[in-house]
């Protein structure tokens, strides 16, 4: 008795090839990769501070000694700073800007520090800088309980204190996804520079320093003069520190001139920066 052969399964065969022209964005690519963003983000929370003495504590003494940095230099430079205790103001002020700044250098080197492994196995490329993106969420959170520790102190033993939360909190986590999409878009811009042109990474090194002094995070707005308000609206790290000071502070409401040119210049950035980033990631090894 014969028994009919079984036929072979057809050979399935996956071609993985770089499109061609301009593309935005494949979320659904993405998310077919969102368990390796998982294991990145891990990743990069776990080893940042590795091997050292005080570990995940470095992110509540490094906005401390900031702060005091700050209070130091406004009493020299005489910023006034209103009846807002001046430790709730710069703990406040640096976080927005800390995750701005912790993002922005992570995601700028996300070609020149992962070439070996691009080059070896295929994946999403935006995956990286989105990991840091939601890794440096985790440090923020812990600078957060801190300024909440800070905040309940000093509410409690002030009578008549003359700072509090608004209803503006609400529309804390729309204020913190900006932040995101600007490091996100800032980043995504000077890694792609930096494949072909390594002056960059000095120069945004550079930049990002001007930048701090170019954003209301050691002084208030108040402080700048109201001739120059147009050219301060043109920083979309502005509207974050006024928005987390009203949100948890009290204080003033941003102006709708601010928030519109902000959220604009935001938007630009971000989608300039992928449109850029998904360009130079076809040929970046070549270079790199």
């Amino acid at each position: 008795m014969s028994f009919p052969t079984a036929t072979p399964a057809p050979a399935v065969e996956t071609v993985i090839a770089p499109t061609r022209g301009w593309r935005f964005l494949d979320t659904r690519e993405l998310w077919a990769y969102r368990d390796l963003l998982g294991l990145l983000v891990w990743r990069d929370f776990a080893t940042r501070y590795k091997q050292t003495v005080l570990g995940p504590l470095w992110f509540v003494v490094q906005p401390l000694l900031m702060t005091l940095v700050f209070i130091l230099f406004g009493k020299v430079a005489r910023i006034d700073l209103g009846q807002t205790p001046p430790v709730l103001f710069y703990l406040c002020g640096q976080l927005p800007w800390n995750y701005f700044a912790q993002t922005f250098q992570s995601t700028s080197v996300t070609f020149t520090n992962n070439s070996g492994l691009f080059g070896k196995v295929y994946f999403p490329r935006l995956i990286v800088p989105l990991a840091a993106v939601v890794s440096n969420l985790l440090s923020m959170a812990i600078q957060l309980v801190t300024f909440g520790i800070f905040f309940a102190v000093l509410k409690c033993g002030a009578h008549g204190a003359n700072f509090g939360l608004t209803s503006g909190i609400i529309l804390l986590p729309l204020a913190l996804l900006q932040v995101a999409a600007l490091s996100l878009g800032v980043g995504l811009w000077v890694t792609a520079l930096t494949a072909k042109f390594r002056d960059f990474s000095i120069l945004a090194t550079f930049a990002i320093q001007l930048w701090l002094y170019a954003t209301p995070v050691i002084y208030p707005l108040s402080q700048v003069p109201v001739k120059w308000h147009w050219l301060v609206a043109l920083n979309p790290m502005t509207l974050s520190e006024e928005f987390f000071r009203h949100a948890l502070l009290g204080t003033d409401v941003p102006s709708p001139l601010l928030m519109a040119a902000s959220l604009a210049a935001t938007g630009l950035v971000l989608a300039g920066g992928l449109l850029v980033f998904q360009r130079v990631e076809k040929t970046f090894v070549d270079v790199v």
